[in-house]
């Protein structure tokens, strides 16, 4: 009698633990190697091609030929498949927008018939007497701020044909058991690069911005996922 009572409970124990944070364990970090920035570092591209012929190539350090990617003035900007660029996030945005709309309308018609066919009396005036009227009036209105400033590192995880750089970035930040995660994907052209290797949120095409994470502090401002079901089911 006593196993039948305790199944319902390890049961819901279960899609307890399923459903949300770890019961006793802070939410886990993910792994690095399961995403496509470590596997564009992972994986570089092909080696580029040689000089033409007529070029002189000296073995020496004072050679103005070098095979590494360093240039030789100012620092080296991302343009290759795994290399890697600072992501300015600087967003200040405030919107305020007010809509009034009114509008009336009336109308009357009467009409009337003092005689019909030749019948004198025939008393039908007014014979139709129409009214209608009609007022519509709404209100609606927008206000929004929203402030972030935040810094990460992305990869080049592709080079478009065209010369576009495709990047992804991901940040995770652990404190006790809350996990706070960042996230941005776009493209980047190499000309938007900063001299110190940095691009701004804006120009980054089709910017991809995530900022959340997860923990109980996050579970506890959460309805439980019964209550979900609830308000998804209940048609009123």
């Amino acid at each position: 009698m006593t196993q039948h009572r305790t199944m319902p409970l390890i049961l819901a124990l279960g899609l307890a633990a399923c459903s949300g944070t770890p019961v006793g364990r802070p939410p886990p970090l993910s792994p690095p190697a399961a995403n496509p920035e470590a596997r564009a570092i992972a994986t570089p591209d092909l080696p580029p091609p040689p000089p033409p012929s007529g070029v002189l190539r000296a073995s020496t350090s004072g050679s103005l030929w070098a095979e590494t990617p360093a240039p030789l003035l100012g620092a080296r900007r991302a343009s290759a498949r795994g290399d890697i660029l600072t992501v300015v996030i600087d967003i200040a945005d405030s919107a305020q927008i007010s809509n009034r709309t009114a509008r009336s309308r009336q109308g009357a018609q009467q009409a009337g018939a003092e005689a019909l066919f030749g019948l004198g009396g025939a008393a039908l005036s007014p014979g139709v007497d129409i009214g209608s009227g009609s007022t519509f009036s709404g209100d609606g209105s927008v206000r929004r701020s929203e402030r972030v400033l935040l810094r990460v590192a992305a990869t080049v995880t592709e080079v478009m044909p065209n010369g576009t750089l495709a990047i992804a970035g991901s940040q995770e930040v652990r404190v006790n058991n809350e996990l706070r995660e960042l996230l941005v994907t776009g493209y980047v052209r190499p000309a938007d690069i900063s001299r110190l290797n940095e691009v701004s949120y804006d120009r980054i095409a089709q910017a991809r911005i995530s900022y959340g994470g997860r923990g109980q502090i996050t579970d506890m401002q959460q309805p439980r996922w019964g209550a979900q079901i609830l308000d998804a089911a209940l048609p009123f």
